[in-house]
């Protein structure tokens, strides 16, 4: 004990709390966050993670795939991604340990659970919807959509050009073919010397260059590939503008295109750490290889409708499919479109910002059924906005003008307080910041845990103060 001091403090008795009892109940706030979890989660319907385990009758008995869920929605709400982190904190951490008690899973455990039944978390997310549209948190007044880079798990410096892999597939060509000569050469001294041996084994250089080579030439083909893609659809969007310039009349100008190339440039680029990435801008950091994560947001209370991760760089393409994403989740948690005096069903409201705009996009979204309000270009906050069209002729000119009514500006000015707000929530105060996961299909996966403990924080966070009030 140290020595009597003048000024007296609060008794600290650390030998005793070491040997003293901790109840979780007792110890965390009444209507924490873990409670909460663990009184939902029972009532979900996991049937999909128990069947992997039904009929296996080897090892021992696993862990309780209710609480292993559980454990995983309570540590992507407070932000423990890292499974090493989560099987700490259930050692240490008193919320964990209400979850576990003293079944307590190691981190290859956790790790696992979560690649197995990443698919399994997309009944859970509908289920969870279901259950935020029966507290009155979707209203479906204004869906806004938007999409944000996160960082995959790969790094820059295990990519290579196009130009660079065909002068290291003909330098590891040469190099092999080296070896194999002087292998041979081997094999006849060591022939003449010792008799004859097996003669199947491989020196280590070769083996380790012909993995190099295939992975290289795998990588070649993959951009091949991506090339032909890109080509096929740069002809068509050629052939689509020629048609639509036949059509208005409009004589050609300038010199006639350049035929499209099918082959890669020499400075595309593969990743070997995770070959589905792409590189794409950053903000104030250049470029890294992400994934673009898209979310479909209702305006009512940030409860997030549907879901997905592209490897595109741009939105552009990307309305279309977010919009039957989100149809498809709400038939699956049978939520019902909003309706007229007269019973009949509304077009939903859809927000997106310039990056969404095509033709094609407020084509896509009016027949799949919204009203779509799409910014055609940069918003100016200073200075005379352009002359508009007394009469709108093109599309974008009649999406420009319906922008500018009143409706138009009071809905897209919320876009900005509902979607936006969503990513930072995600990014800044839960700290998701890089995917852990490699693999476009296993990056959704995760994608849509996230997205499915951002509802059940709203929900948790709404209830509570529906129940104060």
């Amino acid at each position: 004990m140290s020595e009597a001091r003048g000024k007296t403090y609060r008794p600290w008795a650390p030998q005793h709390y070491r040997q003293e009892l901790h109840s979780p109940e007792g110890k965390l706030p009444e209507g924490d966050l873990v409670f909460f979890l663990l009184d939902s989660v029972p009532q979900l319907d996991l049937g999909r993670f128990y069947t992997p385990y039904e009929r296996e009758t080897r090892g021992a008995p696993p862990f309780d795939p209710a609480m292993m869920v559980c454990l995983l929605l309570y540590a992507y709400c407070v932000g423990v991604f890292s499974s090493r982190k989560l099987a700490l904190a259930c050692e240490r951490n008193l919320a964990f340990l209400a979850i576990v008690g003293s079944e307590r899973p190691d981190f290859r455990t956790i790790s696992d659970f979560r690649k197995l039944h990443l698919e399994s978390f997309k009944e859970v997310f509908v289920q969870v919807l279901r259950l935020a549209a029966a507290a009155g948190l979707v209203k479906l007044g204004n869906v806004s959509t938007d999409g944000t880079k996160i960082q995959g798990n790969a790094s820059r410096h295990k990519a290579m050009s196009y130009g660079y892999m065909k002068k290291e597939v003909e330098r590891l060509r040469e190099d092999i073919e080296t070896l194999v000569t002087q292998a041979q050469q081997q094999d006849e001294s060591d022939d003449a010397a010792l008799g004859s041996r097996r003669g199947d084994e491989l020196p280590a250089e070769l083996t380790r260059r012909e993995d190099r080579l295939a992975r290289i030439e795998s990588a070649m083909r993959r951009l091949e590939a991506q090339a032909r893609a890109e080509a096929d659809a740069e002809r068509k969007r050629r052939a689509e503008a020629e048609a639509e310039r036949r059509r208005a009349g409009k004589p050609r100008r300038g010199q006639e295109p350049k035929p499209v190339d099918e082959s890669p440039s020499e400075k595309a680029q593969s990743n070997f750490t995770d070959p589905e990435l792409h590189m794409m801008p950053t903000n104030n950091k250049g470029w890294e290889y992400c994934g673009n994560a898209q979310a479909s947001v209702d305006g009512a209370c940030q409860i997030i409708l549907a879901c997905d991760v592209t490897e595109a760089s741009n939105d552009k393409q990307q309305a279309e499919p977010v919009a039957q994403a989100t149809l498809a989740t709400l038939t699956q948690a049978a939520l019902e479109r909003p309706k007229d005096a007269l019973g009949a069903a509304q077009a939903i409201p859809a927000t997106l910002d310039n990056g969404y705009y095509s033709e094609a996009a407020v084509a896509a979204l009016e027949t799949l059924g919204f009203d779509p309000y799409i910014a055609t270009g940069r918003q100016r906050h200073q200075g005379a906005q352009a002359g508009a069209p007394e009469t709108p002729a093109t599309v974008q000119e009649r999406m420009a003008a319906k922008m500018r009514t009143p409706e138009g500006k009071a809905l897209y000015a919320r876009r900005k307080v509902i979607v936006e707000p969503v990513f930072g929530q995600i990014k800044e105060a839960r700290g998701f910041r890089r995917f852990l996961l490699r693999g476009l299909a296993t990056i959704r996966g995760e994608w849509r845990l996230l997205c499915l403990t951002h509802n059940l924080l709203k929900i948790w966070r709404y209830g509570r103060v529906l129940s104060a009030v």
